[in-house]
């Protein structure tokens, strides 16, 4: 997988997971949700998604 495609699924995850743990736990989880999206807003913006410093750190390939 690329960068991108990891990306995506990362986010994916962690939306369903929070999604899961404010059902299942806590409605402070809701915040965690909150807080991806406004990552996601953030990086259409400015071009910069801190998971993507990340995971080019861990070597993830940035395309095929």
């Amino acid at each position: 997988m690329n960068m991108e495609q990891t990306i995506r699924a990362i986010v994916g995850s962690f939306i369903l997971i929070s999604l899961l743990l404010s059902y299942l736990h806590s409605s402070y989880w809701l915040l965690f949700t909150a807080f991806v999206g406004l990552n996601l807003l953030q990086s259409a913006f400015t071009k910069w998604c801190p998971m993507e410093t990340f995971l080019e750190k861990l070597g993830v390939p940035r395309s095929c």
